[in-house]
């Protein structure tokens, strides 16, 4: 039963092309981009959808959109490569090498069974190589190729064909024929449905709570130049999409006048069958409240116009006057801290300072008098002065009859040394 059902399909569009728009309607593609969208009644909405690739540029003559060649990559004796041939609808072969005129060739159908097999009469030891096929699509910037590595043996019993786990390999025996094979059935690599059939775009509409099944479609875009409006939305011409819309790929959706009923999500499909292109952009909008009318301005009145007499007396208003507060509160507190921080951070230092003077000092003078104090050791330390005596050569009477300081000190000196010299002499 799906044997039958697929074997229909390919029937139907074989046949009947207009089954691409109808088939395209129920394919959703790959989702590119959604956002969401919220503008005030009564406004204009324009959701977005743009694709360069569904830019209507028809190839009339085909003979650049789609290209096929063949290159050759040597690993002996020098690594090179070379062009080995290529081919165009609108252009015949064109061999790049003389020496393979007429003995390497592409088959005339290739771009009409997709075809692009490589073939190689009277192999030669200097076919050896990797060979590449090489199919480029520019109208739908496509690029595909094939890589195919042929090997050349004199032994009958050594011909093959193997995968080596990243290409073909042809072992081939010297003089025979070899087809490389390059097939691609595509209806983009062959004469097939014409490209404004099979390029789509529509828009569709999902109120909120109804299926992405059940969505209502809003307009159909064909590059043929076919539209077709759904719903009384666009015959009130509040939704519209430009008429050019294939030739710049801007297929975005305007709404005038935004209703609370417009409200949903918006969808954008992107078909173009002919390049497998299929892309989808959500929107989902919602509307808000109108924004209120801009408060007209008084008229201006000029010298020339006499003013009304006023009836009543004009009572003047209190006068209003702003204060700007700071932000904190504490904003005065918290300086006048810091303040006073630093002020006693001041003082505890000018303090300290006067302390370790101060006690500097008194130990400089404890020093003094200890040093005064000590005694005197003679003659390797035999002998040292006491105090005791000391003091006691200083002692003097109280009914002294000294008259001034000076005779008084000489007088003590004498006695001391007198008996200091007595004390040696013993």
């Amino acid at each position: 039963m799906h044997l039958e059902m697929t074997l229909l399909q390919i029937v139907s569009v074989l046949l009947l092309p207009g089954a691409w728009g109808q088939i395209s309607s129920n394919t959703f593609g790959v989702v590119v981009e959604a956002k969401n969208i919220t503008l005030p009644e009564g406004s204009k909405a324009v959701l977005p959808c743009h694709s360069p690739r569904m830019v209507w540029t028809q190839d009339r003559l085909k003979d650049r959109q789609r290209v096929v060649h063949w290159d050759l990559v040597r690993s002996s004796p020098e690594y090179s490569m070379e062009r080995v041939l290529d081919m165009s609808p609108g252009a015949r072969e064109r061999v790049y090498n003389s020496i393979n005129k007429g003995r390497i060739s592409l088959p005339d159908t290739a771009f009409t069974d997709g075809n692009f097999s490589l073939i190689i009469d009277n192999v030669v030891a200097t076919d050896k190589g990797v060979y590449t096929c090489n199919l480029h699509h520019h109208y739908c910037q496509i690029h595909q190729s094939i890589k195919i590595q042929l090997n050349v043996t004199k032994s009958a019993r050594k011909e093959k064909r193997y995968w080596d786990g990243e290409r073909t390999v042809f072992v081939v025996m010297l003089g025979k024929s070899v087809v490389l094979p390059c097939v691609n059935r595509r209806s983009l690599w062959r004469e097939g449905l014409q490209e404004d059939q099979q390029q789509v775009a529509h828009w569709d509409f999902q109120p909120p709570g109804v299926r992405p099944d059940r969505a209502d479609r809003l307009v159909d875009l064909y590059a043929s130049g076919e539209r077709r409006d759904y719903g009384p939305r666009f015959g009130a011409s509040k939704m519209s999409v430009e008429e050019d819309a294939f030739t710049l790929g801007d297929f975005s959706l305007s709404i005038a006048d935004l209703r609370p009923v417009f409200k949903g999500l918006y969808s954008c499909h992107l078909h173009h069958h002919y390049c497998g292109l299929h892309e989808r952009r959500i929107y989902r909008l919602n509307v808000g409240p109108a924004v209120p009318p801009a408060p007209t301005s008084a008229p201006r009145v000029f010298q020339n116009d006499v003013p009304e007499q006023r009836t009543v007396q004009e009572v003047e208003g209190p006068r209003v006057v702003n204060v700007i507060l700071p932000e904190q509160r504490g904003y005065f507190v918290q300086h006048m801290g810091y303040f006073l921080a630093t002020f006693l951070l001041l003082a505890f230092i000018v303090v300290a300072v006067i302390v370790v003077t101060r006690r500097r000092k008194k130990r400089g003078l404890e020093y003094d008098i200890r040093r005064y104090e000590r005694g005197t050791v003679i003659s390797g330390g035999e002998m040292a002065l006491e105090c005791t005596e000391l003091r006691t050569c200083n002692q003097e009477p109280t009914n002294s009859d000294y008259k001034n300081n000076i005779l008084k000190e000489r007088d003590m000196s004498k006695d001391c040394n007198m008996d200091f010299d007595g004390k040696l002499w013993k």
